[in-house]
C-alpha cells in the first residue's frame, strides 16, 4: 500500500515525485510506457521561459515566474544542462509594439526583471542573422534553455535515490475507490494507494473520468513539428527568437540548444489523435516559411532530424491544479509554459499533500544527483585517468557525439536507467548527432542486450513493440531493420 501514487512520468510527474520524496511518505510513480519522458517532455522547445507571456492573474503566469526562478539551482543540484541565453520577441511593423508593450507590462506585474523594449540596432548587435525587416523587439535576459528529457530522467532518478518507486509499462485502465484507498488497475495488475496525483499529460482527462464519470474536463492534443539542425549551424542564433504571439501561442521559435544544435518550430495543429506524433510535409513547410520571416538564410540543408510532440490543450484557459477530491489531485492541462512551471507546480502540490498527511520531513533527503562527466568534454588527462580506471571509456561507440561504452553502461545501471535505444539516446546522446544512429545503433543494441541479459531481438527503439531486429541471419531468419 502506497501513500501516494503519481500517474504520469513526464516532467510534471517526476518533479512532483522528487518533491514528495522530501517527506516521509511511501510513493510510487506510474508510467504507461517503458520510460519516463516518453511524451510531451521528450518533444518540446526546451525553453525556460522568462514568463511575460501568460497573463499575470493565471496559474500559468504565476507558476512560470516561480518556476523560472528555481531552475538554475535545480539544474545545479541535478547536474543537468542549463544556460541563460535571453530571448527576443520581434516586431516587424508598428502594430507589433502594442503586443510588445502588453507583454512587458504583464511580465512586470509578475515581477520579472530586466524586460526592455529595444531597437533594431540593439537586436542586430546580438543577433546578426535576424532579417533586416525587424524594427524592434522585447528583450528578456532571464530566458534560458535546458535539456527537458535529461531533466525528467534526473528528477526521477533523484526521487528514486530518495525512496520513490517507479512502475513502468503500467497503463492505467481503471481506478476503483475503496473507503480508505484506491485500486489502480492495469489489466490484471494492481497498485493500491491512499492518494492519487493525476499528472498524465494528454491523457489526464481520461484519468479524471475514471474517478468522476461526469467530468467535463477535456484535453485535445495540439501537435508541434520541429526541425533540428546539426551542430555546424551553431551560432545561427545566440538567444531564443520569438515572433509576436498569436491566438495559438508563441508561434515558431528559433533557438539554440544546450548541446550546440539549433531547434526550429513548432507548428500548432489541433488533433483528435493522442498518438499523432508523425511529421508532415505541410507542417514542416509551414515551419520553414514562418521561421524565415525572422532569420535570414536558415541552413535547412543542415537538418539532421525532424520530430513532433503533443501539448495538452484543454477546454480551460488555464492549468488545472488542485484537489478534485481530498485524496485525488489534478495537475492537468499543463501545456506551455509547463516545462518552465514544473518545479514550482511540484512544490505547491507536494506541500498540499504533505499537509494532508501531516507528513514529517525526510531527514535523509539528498537533493543532489551527480552524473559522470561527458567523456568528450573531459581534458586529455581526465580521459586517460578514466580509461585507466575503466577501459570501456576507451571504446568510442558514437562517433558524432564521442560517447563511450563506459558512459552507455553507466546510463543503463543507474536508478531509472535506459532500457531502449532512444532511452539511452536521451540520457547520454548516442544517436543524437549527425548520423542519427546510423553507425552506433547496432553497438548500442549489443550493449543493451549484454547488460540487460536479454536477446538483441527483444531490444526496442522506443515503446513496446518497436523492435529493430527480427532474427539472426545464420539461424535461417532475416535480420532486418523494421
Amino acid at each position: 500500500m502506497y501513500d501516494v501514487a503519481v500517474i504520469g512520468g513526464g516532467v510534471i510527474g517526476t518533479s512532483i515525485a522528487r518533491e514528495l520524496s522530501k517527506y516521509r511518505l511511501k510513493c510510487v510513480l506510474i508510467e504507461k510506457t517503458n520510460d519516463v519522458a516518453n511524451g510531451t517532455s521528450k518533444a518540446n522547445s526546451a525553453i525556460v521561459h522568462a514568463g511575460y507571456d501568460a497573463p499575470y492573474n493565471t496559474l500559468k503566469g504565476q507558476y512560470n515566474k516561480l518556476g523560472s526562478d528555481l531552475y538554475e539551482q535545480l539544474c545545479l543540484d541535478l547536474d543537468v544542462h542549463y544556460k541563460r541565453v535571453g530571448s527576443f520577441v520581434l516586431a516587424f511593423e508598428d502594430e507589433d509594439y502594442k503586443v510588445l508593450n502588453l507583454l512587458k507590462d504583464n511580465g512586470e506585474k509578475l515581477g520579472i526583471k530586466g524586460l526592455s523594449i529595444v531597437d533594431r540596432t540593439f537586436i542586430l548587435s546580438k543577433e546578426p542573422n535576424i532579417t533586416p525587416e525587424v524594427i524592434g523587439g522585447l528583450y528578456a535576459p532571464s530566458a534560458a534553455i535546458t535539456d527537458p528529457f535529461g531533466l525528467t530522467v534526473a528528477m526521477m532518478e533523484n526521487a528514486m535515490d530518495n525512496g520513490v518507486d517507479l512502475m513502468m509499462n503500467f497503463p492505467v485502465n481503471e481506478i476503483n475507490r475503496e473507503k480508505e484507498y484506491y485500486n489502480i488497475l492495469s489489466g490484471d495488475n494492481r497498485i493500491q494507494a491512499k492518494y492519487i496525483v493525476n499528472a498524465a499529460g494528454v491523457y489526464a482527462d481520461e484519468i479524471l473520468k475514471m474517478v468522476d464519470s461526469e467530468s467535463t474536463f477535456k484535453i485535445r492534443p495540439r501537435r508541434g513539428q520541429y526541425y533540428l539542425l546539426d551542430k555546424s549551424a551553431d551560432g545561427l542564433v545566440n538567444s531564443v527568437i520569438f515572433q509576436c504571439p498569436g491566438k495559438k501561442g508563441k508561434g515558431v521559435v528559433v533557438a539554440p540548444t544546450v548541446d550546440g544544435n539549433v531547434l526550429i518550430g513548432p507548428t500548432s495543429e489541433d488533433l483528435e489523435d493522442k498518438n499523432g506524433i508523425e511529421t508532415t510535409k505541410v507542417g514542416l513547410d509551414d515551419v520553414k516559411v514562418s521561421a524565415s520571416k525572422a532569420i535570414e538564410n536558415i541552413p535547412f540543408y543542415e537538418n539532421i532530424t525532424t520530430f513532433a510532440g503533443l501539448r495538452a490543450e484543454s477546454n480551460l484557459d488555464d492549468f488545472l491544479i488542485g484537489p478534485y477530491h481530498e485524496t485525488f489531485y489534478n495537475v492537468a492541462g499543463i501545456k506551455s509554459p509547463g516545462l518552465s512551471a514544473a518545479p514550482a507546480i511540484a512544490e505547491k502540490v507536494s506541500k498540499d499533500i504533505a499537509e494532508y498527511f501531516k507528513a514529517e520531513r525526510n531527514l535523509h533527503y539528498n537533493p543532489k544527483r551527480s552524473y559522470v562527466k561527458a567523456f568528450m568534454s573531459m581534458t586529455l588527462e581526465e580521459k586517460n585517468n578514466m580509461i585507466e580506471e575503466n577501459p570501456m571509456y576507451g571504446n568510442v561507440i558514437c562517433r558524432c557525439e564521442q560517447i563511450t561504452e563506459g558512459e552507455i553502461v553507466e546510463s543503463i545501471h543507474r536508478n531509472c536507467g535506459g532500457r531502449t535505444v532512444n532511452g539511452i539516446k536521451r540520457r547520454i546522446r548516442p544517436g543524437a548527432g549527425r548520423c542519427q544512429g546510423g553507425f552506433c545503433m547496432p553497438k548500442v543494441i549489443e550493449i543493451l542486450s549484454r547488460e540487460l541479459n536479454i536477446p538483441q531481438e527483444e531490444i526496442v527503439k522506443e515503446n513496446q513493440g518497436s523492435y529493430i531486429l527480427t532474427g539472426r541471419t545464420k539461424a535461417g531468419a532475416t535480420c532486418t531493420t523494421l
